[in-house]
């Protein structure tokens, strides 16, 4: 490398950091004013829904005729003690409230937080939820009527456990919410019924506004509030979502909704619809940069349709679980893609490779650091025919170096004329400068996969591995104030990465000959991985510990196969596709080969007519 090339790096490297420290950031966004328990919609229609939830646990008690003007035919149900019943299974724990009839929170069981407390993906303080049905009189909040159940606390066993909670309106008419919690698993079916409320009950549809302040259960504070959002699927089945980021994101959904649900990075609180699927719809993702308890505010706001409450048909279901996309598959249409696997090109790879051989590796591997190990090692021996081609690729051009470097003692520092002159060679005899990339580019779509998959696989949540305590987190091996690109922390995993990234790319340039060009691509691949360890600093440790172990196997696999490459009988065959080629005998070009011939011809047929007008020229003026 000469100096040009160091200086022109340093220069790189040196606006990197410059554009960091010295562009100011943009201003955050101003969000609606947040108090400490809600935060309330911007749109006037959202006033006074959420403040409906806001007050859910904030009443005063009325008198008799205030309760009689404020519910009217309601007010029976608008008086009571509130109760809580608690049903668990194996998986959950639900507390409900006879205020309401609603759920007031649920414990994951076989899950933590970050600092090893209980996770309470939905809780009574951060989580409200309002149901407005209209009637001849107004709207009438559902949640805040009072419901009596028969059903005491205790444990689910054997087959699914009904919830009947039920509001008494008059003789003969009540509401009820009936609730059915499995003996295992995350899915709570739940049935909206008017009992004789037909004349009562407006024709309007039902509103669900559901708002949640978003808790961190996730080490990187930052990285949680990027995660977390709104996903949503519409029902000609079109997937979509809040943007993710760590700004404030709104969508108002002019179509039916199938189901929506609220993401966090590892789990979800989802409803679905069963039959018609829910209507207008207007979700939001707010943020406060000031905040540092909440990741973000969630509020769903959607419609039931009241034709489908009379009629007995408001099934629908609840999901209160981890986003682990061997269990969403089940529970309603495209509701796995709440795990992003990446892009649409790559999801394929991720969705029928990658996670199917995870899961298998599972069943034998309890320690996921040793599976990742494994994970390498089936990855590679099925790419090792390519590994295989592209180093029989490299060596060939290796075997023809002394030729190439006699060939530009001979041209001169000529680049084009370089080049021809190399292609000629290649031509002559019967090499493809793209045999050794073509096998190489193959590979790079798993590597991206990988980039893809790594930070929204739940089963590496949490699971230890040498020095990291979380092989879904990066592993903060030493931490010091945070530096621009770096952060406050530096992964070791990361390190070693780069550090074997640096060493493969030794011991390829050793094999690899040098390509005439402006720019020298055997420095620019030890400058490469210096760059990456920033960018994957604050990666997943499993995923930094999968390109090092990717990067240790395939260094040794290079040298494996070093051994039963032979070059003298390779400098042979390229000796005797030279002598076919001379005498009319060799195989013709094809496809890219054939291209590039005529692309040389051209281009060496230009070069002559420009030579012979620069000579006609110089001619003319002596």
């Amino acid at each position: 490398m000469d100096r040009n090339q160091i200086i022109g790096i340093v220069l790189i490297l040196a606006m990197l950091v410059g554009y960091q420290i010295l562009v100011p950031k943009p201003a955050p966004e101003k969000e609606p004013a947040q108090t400490t328990q809600t935060t309330r919609p911007t749109t006037a229609s959202g006033v006074a829904a959420t403040s409906a939830v806001a007050g859910q646990s904030a009443d005063l008690p009325l008198d008799s005729a205030a309760v009689k003007a404020k519910y009217g035919e309601f007010s029976a149900a608008a008086v009571g003690q509130a109760r809580d019943i608690v049903v668990e299974n194996s998986d959950m724990k639900v507390t409900f409230s006879t205020r309401g009839g609603r759920v007031k929170e649920v414990v994951l069981k076989k899950y933590k937080t970050y600092d090893q407390k209980p996770l309470v993906l939905v809780d009574e303080k951060t989580s409200q939820t309002a149901l407005e049905m209209p009637t001849s009189r107004g709207k009438v909040d559902l949640h805040k009527l009072y419901y009596q159940t028969t059903t005491q606390s205790g444990a689910v066993t054997g087959s699914a456990q009904q919830i009947v909670f039920r509001a008494e309106i008059g003789p003969g008419q009540s509401v009820e919410q009936v609730y059915a919690i499995p003996a295992e698993g995350y899915v709570m079916d739940y049935d909206l019924k008017l009992n004789g409320l037909n004349n009562l009950a407006g024709n309007d549809n039902i509103r669900f506004l559901w708002m949640d302040r978003m808790q961190q259960y996730e080490n990187d504070f930052a990285n949680n509030r990027r995660a977390a959002t709104i996903n949503y699927l519409t029902a000609d089945e079109n997937f979509d979502k809040l943007k993710e980021g760590e700004s404030s994101e709104e969508a108002t959904i002019e179509e039916p909704v199938q189901w929506f649900t609220i993401k966090h990075k590892y789990f979800l609180a989802g409803f679905v619809a069963k039959n018609a699927p829910l209507q207008k719809a207007n979700f939001k993702a707010l943020v406060n940069p000031a905040e540092t308890e909440v990741v973000k505010t969630a509020i769903a706001d959607v419609m039931l349709p009241m034709g489908d409450v009379k009629t007995g048909k408001g099934n629908y279901k609840f999901y209160y679980g981890p986003n682990d996309f061997q269990l969403l598959g089940s529970v309603a249409p495209e509701f796995d893609q709440n795990v992003y696997l990446g892009y649409s090109v790559l999801k394929p790879i991720n969705k029928y490779f990658f996670v199917p051989v995870f899961n298998f590796l599972e069943k034998f591997i309890s320690n996921y650091g040793l599976l990742i190990i494994a994970l390498v090692v089936f990855v590679k021996l099925v790419l090792t025919p390519l590994t295989y081609k592209s180093y029989v690729s490299m060596a060939k051009m290796r075997v023809l170096q002394p030729e190439l470097n006699e060939m530009k003692e001979r041209v001169g520092d000529d680049m084009a004329k370089q080049q021809s002159e190399q292609m000629k060679i290649y031509q002559e005899v019967g090499v493809s400068p793209l045999s050794g990339c073509i096998p190489v580019l193959a590979t790079m779509p798993i590597l991206f996969s990988l980039f893809m998959l790594f930070p929204n696989l739940i089963e590496l949540r949490q699971k230890p591995f040498l020095w990291a305590s979380d092989l879904s987190t990066y592993d903060a091996f030493i931490t010091f104030p945070a530096l621009p690109f770096v952060g406050s922390h530096l992964s070791l995993f990361t390190v070693l990465m780069t550090a074997s990234s640096i060493a493969f790319a030794y011991f390829n340039n050793q094999t690899t000959p040098t390509q005439p060009g402006p720019v020298n691509m055997k420095a620019l691949s030890y400058v490469f991985p210096l760059m990456f360890m920033f960018v994957l600093n604050s990666y997943p440790a499993g995923l930094t510990f999968y390109y090092f172990v990717s990067n240790v196997v395939t260094i040794a696999q290079q040298q494996l196969i070093r051994r039963f490459v032979d070059e003298d009988k390779l400098k042979a065959v390229l000796d005797e596709n030279r002598r076919k080629n001379a005498s009319g005998q060799g195989k013709k070009p094809g496809g890219f080969q054939a291209l590039l011939q005529k692309q040389l011809a051209a281009a060496e047929e230009a070069r002559k007519l420009a030579d012979e007008a620069s000579r006609k020229a110089k001619q003319k003026k002596s």
